[in-house]
């Protein structure tokens, strides 16, 4: 069975409150399966940008979705997970500061920001799962808390997945820092020794005391690491350092079923916003601004995953001529997509409806 995906034709250019017109139109065909009341808690998933760079969604495109849902809850806000890098997303008081120097504050969009897995990383919930790859998906701990969730996309290629689009804000973005882990490395971290500054602070941490003291350094014990990520998430300088082992594929099938543990392990109802637009080779993790590799096409809405980035991806190579994705990347970006389908995340197959934008 086809899975229906709206489409409206949309231009960054047009002017905000245009976006935020037609961010509405485009998400109000399935508006009428909400069930919102005054204590449903919803949750705005969103890609804050990296520093320097300005790919990210701006939040006043979305000012008409959010007084529509301000009218019938106040329990909603922006959030995102901390990062498994280094930087200003690796930790909530920097985050939040970015997400407010980039447009996401109380003052501008009516919305307090929310950082799902806490101070740095570490709050998280386990999900039970009988799939390939993932037993025990350790989700953002937020994420079990909340009725509603807005997983809120920029379509963009990505260098390891081919693209990133709603699988990957769900099953990455919405994972805790050991989540991300486990989906980017089967082996475990390392410590660059030059950076240690020999506070202890990961040795506290570790379960396993896989970490011992040699020397003005740590160094992590083979044998008894369990590979649970605590010293990444505590190592306040970065010192600890994440083996990026994981094959394209293999790394595209965990995030998938990450991404099947918070639609489908959860008490949430989840829905889909892809934008077309300021597409770029990269993400918007990268710390620069990047040419965009086509023209802006426009905004997909759809309660499947899968179907809504089978979608994009196809717009997005019909209007380059090719297989742009691939081209650029070098990925083979299907595993995602089929894995998706085969775990029951969603189907390839879709509807795709063009909006009528005549008022």
């Amino acid at each position: 069975m086809k899975s229906k995906v709206y489409f409206i034709r949309a231009d960054h250019k047009e002017p905000a409150s245009e976006l935020a017109r037609k961010t509405l139109r485009v998400i109000n065909p399935f508006w009428e399966s909400l069930n919102l009341n005054s204590s449903s808690i919803v949750g705005l998933k969103i890609h804050f940008g990296e520093r320097d760079n300005y790919g990210f969604i701006n939040p006043a495109w979305l000012t008409s979705l959010i007084e529509k849902i301000l009218n019938q809850t106040r329990r909603v806000f922006w959030t995102d997970s901390n990062t498994l890098y280094t930087g200003p997303r690796s930790n909530a008081p920097e985050h939040l500061l970015l997400a407010a120097q980039h447009g996401f504050s109380l003052d501008k969009t009516k919305l307090p920001v929310i950082i799902a897995d806490g101070l740095v990383g570490r709050d998280k919930f386990e999900v039970t799962l009988n799939l390939p790859f993932i037993k025990k998906a350790k989700i953002a701990s937020l994420f079990a808390t909340i009725d509603y969730l807005f997983c809120l996309s920029h379509f963009t290629g990505h260098i390891l997945t081919g693209f990133g689009g709603a699988i990957k804000n769900l099953g990455m973005g919405c994972a805790s820092r050991v989540g991300k882990l486990e989906q980017h490395s089967n082996v475990h971290p390392w410590i660059k020794a030059k950076a240690c500054r020999f506070c202890l602070l990961c040795m506290d941490f570790c379960p396993a005391s896989a970490i011992v003291p040699e020397e003005n350094k740590v160094r992590i014990i083979d044998e008894k690491c369990i590979g649970c990520g605590e010293c990444l998430a505590v190592c306040p300088v970065g010192a600890i350092r994440l083996r990026w082992s994981e094959s394209s594929e293999l790394l595209q099938k965990k995030m998938a079923e990450y991404a099947f543990a918070i639609q489908n392990g959860l008490h949430l109802q989840a829905f889909y916003l892809n934008f077309l637009v300021k597409i770029t080779k990269d993400c918007d993790c990268m710390s620069q601004e990047k040419k965009f590799i086509i023209d802006d096409i426009g905004l997909l809405s759809s309660q499947d995953p899968v179907a809504i980035d089978q979608a994009s991806v196809d717009l997005v190579n019909h209007q380059a001529g090719a297989d742009i994705i691939g081209k650029l990347t070098n990925i083979n970006w299907r595993h995602q997509l089929e894995h998706g389908e085969q775990i029951g995340l969603g189907v390839r197959q879709y509807e795709l409806v063009e909006v009528d934008d005549n008022f």
